[in-house]
């Protein structure tokens, strides 16, 4: 508990995660502010349309999360706390769960607060929390944000250098999964098996009961497999990059 104290402590004595919680309720909210307001009779306001912002809401929680390891790195604080901590493991692990559950945190209001912001603008939408697909689309977005904290301070734990991690996982998360489906004959079949794809498949697993289009919602993922398994494979990837991350920054110096 006292480790999780100090990280908490060293975390929010610092900017980035006010701004990074301000920035990514802002986008997910906002997005959601704009699907309201522009949708009508022939594309309703639908569940999913709420949560059109959370991958850009994503994008921030990984960088504030990078941050939290890397900046330790860059100016030789970690230096102090393995000294004080000369478990590293704990020590990592303690600064690992005060970042996600941040995370999580901002994730679960975004998402609530999107579908509150749609559900002002557009009162007579069906966007009652009244099924399983439902509560996933929205009380799911915490858990993603959750669990693609712990990615992110994982790769920062491995680059050590802020650019270097925040580049990597925008490039990634961006940009390869995508381009992967390019890859002539095998392309989709990897593009399934891949971490982001299979996480939206949590919160857009089951078709929306309003029938608005895809393009209108988080990516629809092509993931075979079921959401709370979709959600396992998520958190099992996770949690073995932060394992390697830990080993790692174990054999080698601070």
């Amino acid at each position: 508990m006292t480790l999780l104290a100090v990280e908490r402590i060293k975390l929010f004595t610092t900017r980035s995660p006010w701004w990074s919680a301000l920035a990514a309720l802002a986008l997910t909210i906002g997005f959601a502010a704009l699907m309201a307001a522009t949708s009508d009779s022939d594309v309703p306001m639908s569940l999913a349309a709420t949560q059109f912002g959370y991958n850009f809401g994503v994008v921030v929680i990984m960088v504030m999360a990078a941050l939290a390891i890397t900046t330790e790195y860059r100016f030789s604080t970690i230096r102090a706390t393995f000294l004080a901590v000369p478990n590293r493991t704990a020590a990592l692990l303690a600064k690992t769960v005060v970042v996600a559950t941040l995370g999580a945190v901002i994730g679960t209001l975004a998402a609530f607060g999107s579908l509150g912001i749609a559900k002002l603008i557009t009162p007579d939408a069906q966007l009652a929390l009244d099924s399983a697909y439902s509560w996933r689309a929205v009380a799911g977005v915490g858990l993603i944000y959750f669990f693609s904290a712990v990615i992110a301070v994982a790769v920062g734990t491995f680059v050590r250098h802020s650019a270097g991690a925040i580049s990597l996982l925008l490039i990634y998360s961006q940009l390869v999964e995508g381009l992967v489906q390019l890859i002539p004959n095998i392309g989709d079949d990897i593009y399934k098996w891949l971490p982001f794809n299979v996480a939206n498949n949590f919160v857009t697993g089951d078709p929306d009961p309003n029938n608005r289009d895809a393009m209108f919602g988080p990516p629809v993922s092509t993931a075979e497999l079921s959401p709370w398994w979709s959600l396992a494979y998520f958190a099992g990837f996770a949690l073995i990059l932060l394992i390697a991350s830990i080993v790692t920054a174990n054999r080698r110096d601070a």
